[in-house]
């Protein structure tokens, strides 16, 4: 009972210090900031308006350019060194507009949502972030551990301002990554590889046929073994959260007309794995069935690679996600959820890749996922964010990482 009371004192504190409309108009004022590929200095401008937010509060915050002028933003907010650290953070890029009608860069608000490119992937929940932090300096509540926020680059494509902070040296005792769960709580994720297969055979006119090497047939074949052999493996590899290990032959491509037997065939598949598999081992699956089919086939001609597109810096690849089912961070998420909307999340895991999984891998850092936003609406012409979500995402975020940062 005097823990629910110390979270009803709290949060009405906190209630007084920042409202939904302040939360509201930083979501616009994100947005209004285009941060796609192909803009200058991409996320720059967004990571500068933050600092000088932050500093306005007088929150210790800094820009830190990470490549080709694109710039991480990290602000603190230091406790009495008793406590544990927690780091939030989320990125601040964006895909294009690509078709979205009217302005993606102006906010509208329709049916209880806010409509507009990034206000769910992800500047809707960076903003809760952010104005949680700004809610915890106002309050005067002196922590025993450190908070720090995170806005990184580059998660859309190779992740660069996330590994930019491992390489730093970010150090904390958990992470909540904000991407979009619905207000649920994230524990797992897999990792995910896009793979290229190049299949060479030798082309001739249709009428010589038996004197070519038919490309696509060998990749007919290559698809054949990996249906016997890997997939039902795939299917019985099962997490208890995250489900099971997956593939998808998402695009092939061979030949150039019906007379021609075909020289060339491309195969890309997308790869997921679940926690506890291992990268070397999932890529070692394939080459070991090419290596199976040459032996049996002296015309079987094909090299794997991973795709250009999901290649990130040496040393890293896009790991699976795990927190302990027991790690106190999920319960203190959960708690403070509960009294906040007064419904006590769903644990799920995460279907999408996050940048948690470098977090989680390469940092040692136990890390959920946890955000307001529907997953589904991210990249799409209607991207789109529940306004009722909003504000008690901040409320959530300030009153959990005031728990969080308690622990001893």
């Amino acid at each position: 009972m005097k823990q629910r009371e110390d979270l009803l004192e709290i949060t009405e504190k906190l209630k007084s210090l920042v409202t939904e409309e302040e939360v509201i108009n930083l979501i616009k004022n994100l947005v209004k900031i285009p941060s796609y590929p192909g803009i200058k200095e991409q996320e720059t401008l967004v990571a500068k308006y933050i600092n000088e937010l932050f500093n306005k509060e007088n929150i210790t915050s800094e820009v830190i350019p990470v490549i080709n002028g694109r710039s991480n933003v990290i602000a603190k907010i230091k406790g009495t060194g008793k406590g544990k650290t927690l780091l939030l953070t989320g990125h601040m890029d964006t895909v294009p507009p690509y078709t979205m009608p009217g302005d993606p860069f102006k906010v509208s608000i329709k049916n209880g949502k806010l409509l507009g490119r990034g206000v769910v992937d992800m500047k809707g929940p960076l903003a809760c972030m952010i104005m949680a932090m700004i809610a915890i300096k106002r309050s005067g509540i002196k922590l025993k551990g450190d908070v720090i926020f995170a806005g990184v680059i580059d998660e859309e494509e190779k992740s660069e301002g996330t590994i930019a902070l491992l390489e730093n040296g970010i150090k904390a005792d958990g992470a909540i990554v904000g991407e979009p769960t619905e207000m649920n709580i994230c524990i797992a994720h897999r990792g995910l590889e896009w793979l290229n297969l190049n299949f060479k055979g030798k082309a001739v006119h249709g009428g010589k046929q038996d004197e070519g090497i038919n490309a696509i047939l060998k990749a007919s074949n290559f698809i054949q073994r990996v249906e016997k052999e890997l997939i039902p493996k795939l299917q019985e590899r099962k997490h208890p959260v995250a489900g099971n290990s997956t593939m998808n032959y998402g695009l092939i491509k061979g030949g150039t007309q019906p007379s021609t037997v075909a020289g060339d065939c491309i195969l890309k598949i997308d790869r997921r794995w679940i926690p506890g598999e291992k990268y070397k081992k999932v890529i070692e699956e394939y080459e070991n069935i090419i290596d199976d089919l040459k032996n049996e086939d002296d015309t079987f001609n094909c090299s794997l690679k991973v795709m250009d597109e999901s290649l990130m810096k040496e040393g890293y690849v896009h790991e699976a996600m795990e927190i302990d089912k027991n790690h106190p961070l999920i319960e203190i998420i959960s708690t403070a959820t509960e009294s906040i909307i007064n419904k006590k999340p769903e644990k799920t895991y995460f279907p999408a890749w996050s940048d948690g999984g470098l977090l989680s891998t390469y940092g040692n850092i136990p890390t959920i996922i946890f955000a307001p936003g529907d997953l589904e609406t991210a990249h799409s012409d209607n991207e789109c964010i529940k306004i009722k979500e909003l504000y008690p995402s901040t409320l959530i975020y300030a009153l959990a990482t005031i728990k969080f940062c308690s622990i001893y």
